[in-house]
């Protein structure tokens, strides 16, 4: 299974940020990424300048029968289509598209254009990532750390500034 993150803390030229990630998914199946489940949608403060527009945030559960740097390219054209700009680290964006699990590997991928590592490095610390995820498997571990996403999610509500809203 892989497991794909989106958000959106920007409109785009199709609409709100939930209307984005819609039709983002929509975009993912026309380019070969079967979409099994939909996670429910989260409202989130952006980090790191809470000053920024809240991201709207989910996940899905999807059937990708392509090589994770493929994958990669394929999300960069989405992003690209729906207005993304990489700029600075962190900014505001219409749409991001993180792979949080690919079949439960650890890959890393570096050239000319991604240079990442996958399940993502700061997977464990992000409530808008898990509590997406654990709607679609709850049983999900990473596979970096071999952590359950109920430990993760223990662990994690105990820090005050991480609050998300389920829409």
């Amino acid at each position: 299974m892989v497991y794909l993150a989106f958000g959106s803390n920007l409109t785009s030229k199709f609409g709100n940020s939930i209307f984005t990630i819609t039709k983002a998914y929509a975009e993912l199946e026309k380019c070969g990424v079967q979409i099994l489940k939909k996670s429910s949608f989260y409202r989130s403060k952006a980090f790191p300048d809470p000053k920024d527009p809240e991201f709207i945030n989910s996940v899905v559960q999807a059937r990708a029968n392509i090589a994770p740097n493929n994958l990669i390219k394929i999300i960069f054209k989405i992003e690209k289509k729906f207005g993304r700009l990489r700029l600075n680290k962190n900014d505001p964006r219409t749409l991001d598209i993180d792979i949080i699990d690919f079949n439960s590997r650890k890959i890393k991928i570096k050239n000319r254009i991604a240079s990442l590592q996958i399940p993502h490095s700061s997977l464990e610390k992000r409530l808008f990532v898990l509590m997406p995820l654990i709607e679609l498997k709850s049983s999900w571990k990473n596979p970096e750390s071999g952590r359950l996403i109920v430990q993760l999610l223990s662990k994690i509500s105990r820090l005050g500034d991480n609050k998300i809203t389920k829409l």
